[in-house]
């Protein structure tokens, strides 16, 4: 079994900027690609912010590039997640997605989840 942990979510002004963290925990696991994604208000799907790989390839959304960065420390097995020049609309539950192998057997693993509130 492996835990992700999130933090560092909260109410920002419009122009500002957070920093999310995930950690994750367990016993003799190998994370490949981690990532965050969002759940706006009223809305039913998550959908993709940013991916990074073990190797420290990247991927954002088109509403994000510019202004949020992914990266990952991979001796803490943690993943960020750098959010600048914050606008309203991206008020959403964040949330991490690692997948994970464990002997041999791959997983998928989300987080609780972590409430990013920008006001105007």
């Amino acid at each position: 079994q492996v835990q992700l942990v999130e933090s560092g979510g909260g109410l920002v002004q419009a122009g500002g900027s957070l920093r999310l963290s995930c950690a994750a925990s367990g016993n003799a696991f190998t994370i490949n690609t981690m990532d965050w994604y969002r759940q706006a208000p009223g809305k039913m799907q998550r959908e993709l912010v940013a991916a990074i790989t073990s190797g420290g390839s990247t991927n954002y959304a088109d509403t994000v590039k510019g202004r949020f960065t992914i990266s990952r420390d991979n001796a803490k097995n943690t993943v960020y997640l750098q959010m600048n020049s914050l606008k309203p609309e991206d008020t959403a539950v964040y949330y991490c997605k690692a997948d994970v192998v464990v002997n041999s057997r791959s997983y998928r693993y989300w987080g609780q989840g972590t409430q990013v509130t920008v006001s105007t």
